[in-house]
């Protein structure tokens, strides 16, 4: 695996791990609803697990599919000045989410727009998994809205689109959905004061600019690579 997609792959689970607040905000009452759902004979936590082992498996699927069209684009993709072009537009990718994540730039919800036709066709297959009170009905569940239309969602597949193939695509995605794991795992058995806290806009605003602060380090690293030699941007294996 080459330096760069490593790179985009941690940048991508840090930016999960701190786009919690926007999760927390947009599918609370979701994981919420769900929770009070649950049967009593079995921990709580297999469920949320199950539920977010679908949601995220989504979100790899959606990179497989972004990332081969991005393939059809990019046949180049192996040819050095390529890949810095990619890692580049993957940093900026990080710099718009940071900023939307904060509320500071909304154009990620033009992107919304055109995922709501595809939810539409979703959503009522959802309904038939209520009460998720299985396993395989929670994960199926969470399979299902892990198509639900988000900006931030959106934004990351942008990156994926970037990496110019399928597999890439799929593993961004992948790194990007764990990121996300543990605050929504914190959701659904802290809802009501994880929810809070996610919503307070201090805590939006620091969450988005260490996200944008992400991409920017990408970029710088890229120029620094660029003055000692691109030979140093090469694959590992």
């Amino acid at each position: 695996m080459d330096a760069y997609l490593w790179l985009v792959m941690v940048s991508l689970f840090g930016a999960g791990l701190m786009s919690g607040v926007h999760c927390a905000g947009m599918c609370g009452g979701i994981v919420g609803a769900i929770s009070v759902q649950l049967p009593r004979n079995r921990p709580p936590v297999f469920y949320h697990l199950a539920y977010n082992g679908g949601r995220i498996l989504s979100y790899a699927v959606a990179g497989i599919i972004v990332g081969a069209l991005g393939k059809s684009g990019l046949v180049l993709r192996g040819v050095m000045p390529v890949q810095q072009m990619l890692f580049a537009l993957a940093s900026i990718m990080l710099i718009l989410m940071g900023l939307y994540l904060a509320g500071i730039w909304q154009g990620a919800r033009h992107i919304e727009r055109i995922g709501s036709v595809l939810w539409k066709k979703i959503q009522p297959y959802s309904r038939s998994l209520l009460p998720a009170d299985t396993l395989p009905k929670a994960f199926g569940l969470g399979a299902l809205w892990g198509w639900l239309p988000c900006g931030l969602v959106y934004t990351v597949l942008l990156s994926a689109l970037a990496m110019g193939d399928a597999l890439r695509g799929g593993l961004v995605m992948l790194a990007f959905g764990l990121g996300t794991l543990p605050n929504l795992l914190a959701v659904g058995l802290l809802s009501g004061s994880v929810k809070k806290f996610a919503q307070l806009r201090p805590v939006r605003l620091g969450a988005g600019l260490l996200v944008s602060g992400l991409g920017a380090y990408g970029l710088f690293k890229l120029w620094v690579i660029g003055l000692a030699g691109w030979e140093l941007f090469c694959h590992t294996g």
